[in-house]
């Protein structure tokens, strides 16, 4: 363990680097609670996205490296923002008429559309844990209204109220004017309507720990800070969270840069440290632009999920967290065999390059060993060309390649195929192009053919590599890549293929040889 413990701290992992950071907070022991907190945050308006999925991989990952690096314990709470008011509907949600009907109501107010859970808020709850659950993170779920309700914050609350004015001074310099007016830090829950009410506080009694406002009537009310009978806008509500908790580690987007810094005042305004934090950047479209979630653009959770792995979407994702990324349909592949290559590199790794290595982070100390002996881009390229509807015909080729293999000793190869079949028909059949080759080509082929049609070096991807990169060569094609470019743009309808001998093992002779006959006789150009 102190070998393991040296190295780690001389690790230039992101992860290691972010845990010797929060590392220095307690040099000199653990804190007085007696662990150190991470958490993440959600917002139960919506359901679970890719956003929540990367937060809590990359802070897992975080908080893995800094167990490596001390003995004190760790805990990891996802904190459900419960009992914000409900704004606007969501589009995605049935019954919205009867959604129309609870503006307002606090989340875990709002009658579930869906009729399953006793709330809206308890059914986004349900579907977070078990999404958490399903990629087995190791947390404790914590709920906005069940701590406000309970007392939780209470203590944290009246000291809120104690240092009204210091957080109105740190808030209300970022508000435009008109919001000046009627910002307060408090929201009381009307004891009339049930709503969140967002009214300016006209009264504050510190000794009975009370406020007064106005209802929409024009009735004034008093009520207590605590128990539940208000709650805070959420910038004052993180900072405090942070305090009444005592929370050492949290990371959030780039676009919340400014909101990190004035929780960060407001927590230490309420007599306690900010956490460390971590600003990540945010992911793009294919054309750069912003996910965003109401224009649909970018690559949700659910899509990579269908044509790939959680394991690899948790590489992505620990990839460069503070460099933008584009998120779409083509990453998918690269991720994934980027992934098995990290994995296998692993095996005969010394101890500091593995603690280096992304699979360490996505795996802790369990890293399985892969079996994908076949790409998954050269899987996506096979399915394409034998027009694979199913594994099984997948397999057909996958054997003669491989004959030790099967899906029940490949278990992440039979996947992959099955992925492969998916991602081809569904995403990669609909956009190829093929075309006739030229003079040129047309006579390199020729020749490709030729010493297809007499190979006798077996089903050897080297050699056959070889042999493919000795006809570009003689054929003058310069760079050689436009070799072949021609090939997978003439043969497969791509600009960019699988190493092509590696193919040519896969697919078989015959086949490649019958393949290049029907791109020259024109059947497969579009």
């Amino acid at each position: 363990m102190s070998q393991l413990r040296d190295v780690a701290m001389q690790s230039k992992a992101w992860p290691f680097e972010e845990a010797r950071r929060l590392l220095k907070r307690y040099a000199k022991g653990a804190p007085e609670k007696g662990f150190v907190l991470f958490q993440t945050g959600y917002g139960p308006s919506g359901l679970p996205h890719i956003g929540t999925f990367g937060e809590v991989a990359r802070t897992t990952m975080v908080r893995r490296a800094f167990e490596l690096l001390s003995d004190i314990p760790t805990k990891l709470i996802c904190f459900s923002d419960d009992m914000d008011g409900l704004r606007k509907v969501p589009t995605n949600v049935p019954n919205q008429a009867q959604m129309s009907e609870d503006l307002n109501l606090p989340l875990t107010k709002v009658r579930d559309p869906f009729g399953t859970h006793d709330s809206f808020g308890a059914h986004n709850n349900a579907r977070l844990m078990a999404f958490l659950d399903d990629f087995g993170f190791e947390y404790d779920f914590a709920s906005s209204t069940q701590y406000y309700t309970s007392g939780k914050f209470d203590a944290t609350l009246l000291t809120a109220l104690e240092q009204f004015d210091k957080i109105m001074g740190i808030m209300l310099p970022t508000l435009g004017a008109e919001r000046q007016a009627t910002y307060s830090p408090f929201l009381p829950i009307s004891p009339k309507t049930g709503h969140v009410l967002q009214v300016p506080t006209l009264e504050r009694n510190v000794a009975a720990g009370t406020i007064v406002y106005e209802e929409p009537d024009g009735e004034r009310i008093e009520i207590p800070v605590t128990g539940g009978h208000v709650k805070l806008q959420w910038k004052p509500d993180w900072g405090m969270r942070w305090a009444a908790l005592g929370v050492d580690y949290e990371m959030s987007g780039k676009d919340l840069i400014d909101s990190v810094t004035q929780s960060s005042k407001i927590c230490r305004a309420l007599g306690a440290p900010a956490p460390e934090c971590l600003s990540y950047e945010l992911f793009n479209d294919e054309q750069g632009q912003k996910i965003s979630k109401s224009k649909g653009n970018g690559l949700s959770m659910e899509e990579w999920l269908t044509y790939a792995s959680p394991q690899s979407l948790q590489y992505f994702m620990y990839l460069k967290p503070k460099t933008a990324k584009r998120l779409y349909f083509d990453v998918i592949p690269k991720a994934v065999d980027e992934y098995h290559q990290q994995l296998r590199a692993y095996v005969d790794q010394d101890l500091a390059k593995r603690l280096n290595n992304p699979v360490s982070h996505v795996h802790g100390d369990d890293v399985p060993v892969s079996n994908m002996v076949v790409p998954f881009a050269m899987l996506l390229n096979l399915a394409a060309v034998s027009a694979a509807e199913n594994t099984e015909r997948m397999w057909g080729f996958i054997r003669r390649y491989a004959p030790d293999a099967t899906p029940a000793t490949h278990p992440d190869l039979d996947a992959a195929a099955g992925f492969a079949v998916r991602y081809y028909n569904d995403f990669v059949k609909p956009g190829r192009v093929f075309r006739l080759p030229d003079d040129r080509e047309n006579a390199a082929l020729t020749d490709l053919l030729g010493r297809l049609r007499n190979w006798e070096g077996g089903l050897d991807g080297d050699a056959l590599q070889s042999m493919v990169f000795a006809v570009g060569k003689e054929h003058e094609f310069e760079p050689l890549r436009d070799w072949f470019k021609t090939l997978y743009e003439v043969l497969l309808g791509a600009s960019q293929g699988p190493r092509f001998g590696g193919f040519i093992a896969l697919y078989g002779i015959e086949e490649t040889i019958s393949l290049i006959e029907d791109a020259m006789a024109g059947k497969l150009a579009n």
